[in-house]
C-alpha cells in the first residue's frame, strides 16, 4: 500500500485526491495547502489528515508526494521531497525557468528518488491506441504528425501574466506528446503566433500559435494551439505514414449521431480537460504506483519535463525572432 501526501488542494489536487483515495493500492494519508481551510476540507472528504506545509514531507509513514501546487512552487517541493527521500509525482512543469528546472532535476537525481511529471495526455486511451498503431507499423514509416489543442475559453488575464506564456503553459503538453509519438528528438523549432484577444496581447502573450518541429530523420510535426474555440474543447491528433493514417478525434458524452433533413448532428465535445482526460488522470496514477514497484511505464520523467521545456523556450525564441531555432 502506497501512502501519499498531496500538496495542493485546488482544482487539480481534488482530482488526484479522489483517484488516490479510490485506488486499491494507495492511501491518501495527508493533504497540505497554503490555504489551511482548503486542505482541511479536502482531507476530510477522503478520510485523510490536513497538515501544515512545513510538515508535508517529513512523515516517515509517507512513501510518495503528489505535487499539485502552483507552478512557481514545483521546483522547491521537488527538492524538499528529494531531501526527505520521497518519491515524487509532480504536475507539469518542473519550473518555468529551464535553469531552475535543471537544478531541481539534478537534486532529485543525486538523491536517487523517483521523479515523474504529470503529462497525463500520454494516458488518454485514444492517444495510447494511436501510439500503439505507430509503433506496430500499421501506417508504415511515420512522416508527419498533426496535433490540435484548443481550449474552450481563455483564462483570466491575471493568470496569463503569471503563466509563463502559451508555449510553456499550454503547448508544453503537446510538445511532450510530439516527443512521445515521434520517438525522436526535434532538432528544429519554428513558431508563429498572434493575440486575437487584445487583452492577452497587452499582457505580453499570444493566444493563437502554430509550431513546426523537425527531427533529424526528417519527420515533421505541426502543433496548433488556441486559447478559445467556439465549439468547445478541441483535442485531436493525426499521424500520417508511408502506408496509411491513424487519428484520434474529440470525445463526446455519447457516440450518438442524429440524421435528419437538416443533416447529421452529434453531441458537443466534452467541455474541458477535467472531463476529457478523466481516464488519463486515473491511468497515470496507476502507472506511478507501478513504477514504484519497478515496472516499466510510459510516465514522463524529470528529463522528459526538461526537454519539453527546452522546446517551449525554443518556440518562444522563434516567435520573438521570427527565425527557426536549431537544437541539433
Amino acid at each position: 500500500m502506497i501512502r501519499f501526501t498531496l500538496v495542493g488542494a485546488g482544482r487539480i489536487g481534488k482530482i488526484h485526491a479522489e483517484n488516490i483515495a479510490r485506488h486499491p493500492q494507495a492511501t491518501l494519508a495527508y493533504v497540505a495547502d497554503a490555504n489551511s481551510d482548503a486542505a482541511q476540507s479536502l482531507a476530510s472528504r477522503w478520510s485523510a489528515k490536513a497538515i501544515s506545509l512545513d510538515d508535508a514531507v517529513s512523515g516517515r509513514d509517507v512513501d510518495a508526494v503528489l505535487i499539485a501546487s502552483s507552478t512557481d512552487t514545483h521546483a522547491d517541493w521537488i527538492e524538499r521531497c528529494a531531501a526527505a527521500g520521497k518519491a515524487v509525482f509532480c504536475e507539469k512543469p518542473l519550473d518555468l525557468d529551464i535553469e531552475r528546472a535543471t537544478r531541481c532535476l539534478h537534486v532529485a537525481q543525486r538523491a536517487g528518488v523517483r521523479l515523474y511529471l504529470g503529462f497525463n495526455r500520454r494516458y488518454d486511451p485514444s492517444f495510447m491506441r494511436l501510439k500503439r498503431e505507430i509503433v506496430a507499423g500499421t501506417i508504415g514509416r511515420l512522416e508527419t504528425l498533426h496535433i490540435i489543442s484548443r481550449d474552450p475559453a481563455p483564462p483570466p488575464v491575471d493568470y496569463i501574466k503569471r503563466s509563463g506564456g502559451l508555449f510553456r503553459d499550454m503547448m508544453i503538453h503537446d510538445l511532450d506528446m510530439a516527443r512521445w509519438l515521434l520517438a525522436a528528438e526535434p532538432v528544429e523549432v519554428f513558431a508563429r503566433g498572434w493575440a486575437v484577444d487584445a487583452a492577452i496581447g497587452a499582457a505580453g502573450d499570444v493566444d493563437t500559435a502554430m509550431v513546426m518541429l523537425r527531427t533529424a530523420d526528417g519527420k515533421l510535426c505541426q502543433i496548433a494551439n488556441s486559447r478559445r474555440c467556439a465549439f468547445g474543447y478541441d483535442q485531436r491528433i493525426e499521424a500520417f505514414g508511408a502506408t496509411g493514417m491513424v487519428r484520434a478525434d474529440n470525445h463526446t458524452a455519447t457516440s450518438v449521431t442524429v440524421a435528419a433533413t437538416a443533416g447529421f448532428t452529434t453531441e458537443p465535445a466534452l467541455p474541458f480537460f477535467l472531463e476529457r482526460y478523466a481516464a488519463a488522470y486515473r491511468l497515470e496514477l496507476e502507472d506511478f504506483i507501478a513504477a514504484l514497484g519497478n515496472k516499466r511505464v510510459e510516465l514522463a520523467d524529470g528529463e522528459d519535463g526538461r526537454r519539453a521545456l527546452i522546446l517551449a523556450d525554443a518556440a518562444q525564441r522563434s516567435l520573438t525572432t521570427g527565425a527557426a531555432i536549431s537544437l541539433a
